[in-house]
């Protein structure tokens, strides 16, 4: 990833954001939200490789593929809703930033069921 370039798209998008925000306000707020989409998009695209690690350790300790699969989307699903909230606070709605995170918490733990289902079933046959 280079760090960089993340670092000064941010910034530039900042000292624009800045400069516009006096000026014509709604477009300041469509750079601010471009300039994160384009971050988001960068960064997620460098992930493939961290991806591909984690896929072959799991390989390597037999690990089944749904747990390391059900994981990746738990953390997809972070990092979306926490741009998301990000943007609503940005754009003046801290309480629907809020509502999106509640939503994003209440979608993990839907995903993480069944990998607390099957912690809890190995706990309990390994109990005497």
């Amino acid at each position: 990833m280079h760090i960089f370039q993340l670092v000064g798209i941010g910034l530039t998008a900042t000292v624009l954001i800045s400069v516009l925000r006096d000026h014509a306000p709604q477009f300041a707020m469509l750079v601010s939200i471009l300039a994160g989409a384009v971050l988001l998009t960068m960064a997620v695209h460098n992930m493939d490789s961290v991806v591909k690690s984690l896929s072959s350790l799991a390989n390597a300790a037999n690990l089944d593929h749904g747990f390391l699969t059900t994981v990746l989307k738990i953390i997809g699903i972070a990092y979306i809703v926490e741009f998301a909230a990000q943007v609503a606070r940005d754009a003046g709605e801290g309480a629907l930033g809020g509502k999106i995170e509640l939503a994003g918490k209440i979608g993990i733990v839907i995903l993480a069921l069944p990998i607390i289902t099957d912690v809890v079933e190995s706990l309990v046959h390994l109990l005497p």
